[in-house]
């Protein structure tokens, strides 16, 4: 039985774009049957429909701040389409502790570094800044505090001595849609749980 899985957006959606191509696979242990943005005019909602994917808005600026009230709608659509698994792909809302403890075990996200390294925004600029000889992603399950739950899967590529932010952030959203999958594959196949 293959897990039911939605995506959450905010933006161009392209870790969603990857997920929905490997779970094209007929052996893939999962299937995309959702994706949700907080965003309207999110380019990966007309993306996703493209592919056939049921989507749906829930505006943020709508709720007002109240971030319990918005919470509240997204767990409801979670849980109309059945979901078994929750990836946040570009998703660019903190979640409150009680939303990540509802789905703890069954919420991941990916960051453009390799934690512990760089939580947090502007990661390639920081890897620079710092000298590292080594940047990449991670996936990891989500907890309540930011970019800090167990990790499932990393990568890393070079970091080149003529590197910019641009250069290094392309290099590594290369690699994100390549680990996405398979980290989203060992969670549905059981192979890799939250501590």
């Amino acid at each position: 039985m293959k897990k039911r899985v939605a995506i959450l957006i905010s933006g161009r959606g392209s870790n969603m774009t990857a997920l929905i191509e490997a779970a094209e696979a007929k052996d893939y242990p999962a299937e995309i049957v959702l994706v949700v943005s907080n965003r309207p005019d999110a380019a990966g909602l007309d993306s996703a429909r493209s592919s056939g994917i049921p989507t749906a808005v829930i505006d943020h600026k709508k709720f007002g701040g109240d971030r319990l009230t918005f919470e509240q709608a997204l767990d409801r659509e979670l849980r109309e389409y059945r979901i078994d698994l929750v990836c946040l792909a570009g998703f660019m809302r903190l979640l409150t502790p009680s939303f990540v403890n509802r789905w703890s075990g069954r919420m991941l996200n990916i960051h453009p570094s390799l934690l512990p390294q760089f939580k947090g925004l502007h990661t390639h600029r920081r890897a620079l800044e710092a000298g590292v000889t080594r940047h990449g992603a991670t996936v990891h399950f989500v907890v309540p505090e930011m970019d800090a739950g167990p990790i499932i899967l990393q990568g890393s590529v070079a970091v080149h001595e003529n590197d910019t932010e641009e250069t290094l952030a392309a290099r590594v959203l290369e690699l994100e849609h390549q680990i996405y999958p398979r980290a989203l594959r060992a969670v549905a196949q059981g192979r890799t749980k939250a501590r």
